[in-house]
């Protein structure tokens, strides 16, 4: 039978189940990624298993989120996640190295593989011909030692690339098309894999922007071909020895094919306050612009900062914009500076930022108050940026630079000069001098794990309680993410410190929800949220459950569910339960009081769950889709519990 590049890698990884759309299947991960935002937990997570080194064919620990060190607690997360690479044998890119997904492409990633990353955008690396999916760290801790990574087999949209990008039109502006057309919302269970004569024309970094970006679109992950594109990158890394081919048979079924003429686009962008509410430029110019930001792990490759300074050259930044530039990796950044690129990019005016994620979780340069800032990283929620009245456009770096210049939303197509042509080198200068390898710990048993004084252990749960007797402790609307539910920012500072960090949760919705609900907790009422449509869009962060678990969250009620929260909510022992109609949601209100009679007996054998609102005096049905594993899961009270023994 003619596979598909997704059913090959799948297949070729498969350890138990059956490969058909919505089954639960177990996967054998090749590698691992964890970051330092994320990463803290997931090491002290892999510390409960009692493992002594970690069993992939190689895992790595990237310092590359909360490398702002204003107080002592990020310098702490640094120093403890150093010290647990030596320890159980992971590789660490070291803060300045670059940001985890760039750096991952450049000196790890292998086509053919299966990279399991606590990072939403983890699905970077399908630009390289990897199934590279996004995870709780939990579920990565698990795969650090050895255990598999359960999902449901997915159906495969192709999408067939055609035609050539015209000048001024960049792959950014192809995955904005991607999210015109699906949306971030209803793609639950689905692989995007990419294919046809555009496909094949585009480069690694390319193709990379597009996958990485395709997490927005709440899918699995998104594939290219491994094929001669892929075969320069990696010579050009110096790791050709790498690369093996992946492409689809002749003749290779989809669920869907979507195809896109990428001769027929146009410079588009995702206006506020999502990454789905896509605009042409056209349609937005002459929008005055406060600020610029180029970079992210979307767009900061050499390739996209080199043609930006290519537009600046002999030109300076409009008086009105501060610019700020931040290469991915170290290598672009070196790159950049043996070029001249670099000094070009000074010499306009531009403000060169460490080789991090900064602008784009809001840990620094954020916009002004009511400002206007376009950036090429991929999400545009609400106060992300740092500032709540801010609105973000979401656009290429091609774009952004004639913002840069002209002080407002402009169309590149409308610059006085013809579209400049960057030749990546063929070959980049290696130093990877910045990256501790496990081979470096000649005595990894003496080491001793570094604890500053905001490091805590995970969080354990109770047990689900026979009964939840519960109140409605919030309500809210629909795509709530998880940085509405947990900030990031300022705030992520705390995310080795659970209780401290819980302080915090729904805190740009409702101050006062976390307080409220400890008191519900404290006097023996358990917390439901109650949640409209694509409930958990956005980070992979697990502590937008392990904090509402904290504070004694029990269920979350939504119209619907993004996969990697809801995953996550079970592996805390929070119940994910869908209404079982279109019109409950309207008739409950923060404050009522829910009852679940007989939860823990309705949640381990029924997919239909009653629940009576006490407040009102009615009673609704819910429904809970999971596998027997997570209802075991959901039991116990989470993850951990089993783990450790805890539960029954």
């Amino acid at each position: 039978m003619a596979k598909n590049v997704t059913e090959k890698i799948l297949e070729a990884h498969l350890v138990s189940g059956r490969p058909s759309p919505g089954e639960e299947v177990a996967l054998r991960i090749d590698q691992t990624l964890t970051q330092d935002a994320t990463g803290t937990m997931a090491c002290l997570q892999f510390e409960t298993l009692n493992i002594p080194r970690v069993r992939t064919e190689l895992s790595v620990s990237y310092i590359d989120h909360n490398t702002v060190q204003v107080g002592f607690e990020n310098a702490d997360d640094h120093l403890y996640l150093q010290s647990a690479a030596r320890k159980y044998g992971m590789f660490l890119s070291r803060a300045g190295n670059g940001i985890c997904h760039q750096v991952h492409l450049e000196r790890f990633g292998k086509p053919g593989k299966t990279l399991l990353g606590s990072d939403s955008h983890t699905p970077t690396g399908g630009g390289i011909g990897m199934v590279a999916i996004g995870a709780g760290g939990l579920d990565v801790a698990i795969a650090m030692g050895g255990g598999p990574f359960y999902l449901s087999w997915p159906r495969v949209i192709g999408v067939e690339l055609s035609g050539k990008l015209p000048p001024w039109i960049s792959a950014k502006d192809v995955i904005l098309k991607v999210l015109e057309i699906f949306t971030t919302r209803g793609n639950v269970g689905t692989v995007l894999e990419y294919f046809g004569e555009g496909a094949a024309a585009l480069s690694v970094p390319e193709r990379a922007t597009i996958t990485n970006m395709g997490a927005e679109c709440g899918v699995t992950t998104s594939v290219f071909p491994s094929d001669g594109q892929t075969r320069k990158f990696l010579r050009a890394q110096g790791r050709e020895g790498d690369f093996t081919e992946w492409s689809a048979d002749p003749g290779a079924r989809y669920d869907r094919v979507v195809s896109i003429d990428l001769s027929r686009l146009e410079p588009l962008a995702a206006a506020p306050h999502s990454p789905e509410n896509i605009r042409t430029v056209r349609d937005l110019l002459d929008l005055p612009v406060q600020q610029v930001c180029i970079g992210s792990c979307t767009n900061s490759s050499y390739r996209d900062l080199a043609t930006v300074a290519k537009i600046l050259e002999g030109k300076t930044v409009h008086r009105d914009v501060s610019l700020i530039v931040s290469p991915g990796s170290r290598q672009v950044l070196e790159t950049l500076a043996r070029d001249g690129h670099l000094a070009e990019l000074i010499r306009a005016g531009a403000r060169i930022a460490e080789s991090s994620c900064n602008f784009c979780i809001g840990n620094s340069f954020s916009p002004p108050s009511r400002g206007v800032s376009l950036r090429t990283s991929n999400r545009n929620f609400q106060g992300r940026s740092g500032t709540k009245d801010a609105d973000v456009y979401l656009v290429s770096p091609e774009t952004a630079a004639a913002a840069a210049l002209s002080g407002k939303i402009a169309d590149p197509r409308d610059l006085p000069m013809a579209y400049p042509a960057v030749v990546p080198p063929e070959s980049f200068r290696i130093d990877d001098g910045m990256i501790l390898r496990p081979e470096d710990e000649p005595d990894p048993g003496s080491v001793v794990l570094y604890r500053g004084p905001n490091i805590g252990s995970p969080p354990k749960n109770d047990p689900l309680p026979e009964d939840i007797d519960g109140v409605a402790a919030i309500k809210v609307g629909d795509r709530i993410t998880t940085d509405h539910i947990i900030p990031a920012g300022a705030r992520m500072k705390y995310r080795s410190n659970i209780p401290r960090y819980s302080d915090f949760v729904f805190e740009g919705l409702d101050p006062d929800f976390a307080g409220r609900a400890a008191a519900n907790r404290d006097r023996g009422l358990h917390n439901i949220v109650v949640a409209g449509v694509s409930y958990g869009q956005g980070s992979s962060r697990e502590h937008a459950a392990i904090c509402p678990m904290f504070l004694g969250v029990k269920a979350v009620i939504a119209r619907s569910f993004e996969r990697i929260h809801a995953a996550n909510l079970v592996n805390f022992g929070i119940a994910p339960l869908v209404f079982g109609d279109g019109g409950t949601w309207e008739r409950i209100d923060a404050g009522d009081r829910l009852y679940i009679a007989g939860a823990r007996k309705q949640m381990g054998e029924k997919e239909s769950i009653t629940i009576h609102n006490r407040t009102k005096g009615f009673t609704f049905e819910t429904i809970l889709l999971l596998t027997e594993r997570q209802r075991r899961i959901l039991l116990a009270g989470g993850v951990l519990n089993l783990a450790g023994g805890h539960g029954d």
